[in-house]
């Protein structure tokens, strides 16, 4: 693996860790205030956010030998485009948390992890190999058994088939930010995509929602970690990292957040992992080894078949 790809798959391991941790935000903050409201106001925080980050960025940028503008059509575009798909996911999300489990709700929308790359087939034509797909085998089983109840079937309801549409989502959204990443501004991207999502989000919010001062002022340090940390650090680390990282090893590594989720409620607030929950977080942090060794597993098996 290069230093780059190594770098990008680290981003995305530490944007999965930060947005493990956020899920007791969400769900706090939904105790005071609906599910647009909660969305815009973060959203339009981490937009905040992200205008200093830019501007520093774009500084330093510009004074590397190598740098060259993108075109700025494209880039206001991307930003649009993923911001949008990122509103309806995060939408849908929000509302099924409503009237479906955590548990639920952390299986059916990381089930992107199989979707991303059978959509990147499905459109591109884009093999991502046997290695990658035995990954995806195993972290879906994995995820069975970090979020499914032992002995409970599955059966999707209301809530649990909007946080499938939000993984559908989220699967587009992961797609077009490998297409746009590498040809925009990074950090222009992420902005615009909260300043989308935000918007959008508070329309719906101020016509089919109370908001009221207490709300907000309950909500708090669930919106700011949300805010600051889970969309502007997070979704920031995500555009950065999937720049240098196949999108099908990039679903696989930000699934992970199921895991930290898991570890995450075990270190603060003192819940209890099962067995169960311990070897699903096993066969996840394999998944992810074995799709990061996967072109060294190819590398090796091409060099062996010429040797022969």
């Amino acid at each position: 693996m290069n230093r780059k790809a190594l770098r990008g798959s680290l981003l995305l391991l530490l944007g999965a860790v930060i947005w493990g941790a956020a899920f007791v935000a969400q769900r706090v903050g939904m105790d005071h205030m609906g599910p647009f409201t909660f969305n815009g106001v973060r959203m339009l925080l981490a937009w905040l956010v992200m205008i200093p980050v830019t501007l520093l960025f774009e500084r330093k940028n510009k004074k590397s030998p190598d740098y060259k503008a993108p075109d700025p059509k494209e880039q206001r575009l991307s930003g649009v485009i993923c911001g949008a798909l990122l509103f309806i996911a995060s939408s849908l999300q929000q509302m099924g948390l409503v009237s479906t489990s955590a548990g639920k709700a952390g299986f059916i929308t990381a089930l992107y992890v199989v979707l991303v790359p059978v959509a990147a087939w499905f459109l591109f034509r884009k093999n991502p190999g046997k290695i990658i797909w035995l990954g995806v085998l195993i972290a879906v089983a994995a995820l069975w058994l970090l979020c499914m109840p032992a002995g409970g079937g599955f059966e999707l309801q209301g809530g649990d088939l909007l946080v499938l549409g939000c993984a559908v989502c989220f699967t587009f959204q992961i797609l077009c930010v490998d297409h746009y990443a590498p040809r925009v501004s990074g950090v222009k991207l992420a902005r615009d995509e909260f300043l989308v999502t935000g918007g959008l989000s508070m329309l719906i919010a101020l016509a089919t929602e109370p908001i009221t001062c207490e709300g907000l002022r309950e909500a708090l340090i669930p919106i700011l970690y949300a805010g600051i940390m889970s969309g502007a650090v997070g979704y920031t680390l995500q555009v950065l990292g999937q720049r240098d990282t196949d999108p099908t090893v990039a679903s696989l590594i930000m699934c992970m957040e199921a895991v930290f989720a898991v570890l995450t409620g075990a270190l603060l607030i003192g819940e209890k992992m099962t067995v169960r929950e311990t070897v699903g977080c096993v066969l996840m942090f394999f998944a992810v080894i074995l799709a990061q060794l996967s072109p060294v597993i190819s590398s090796i098996r091409r060099n062996g078949q010429s040797h022969r």
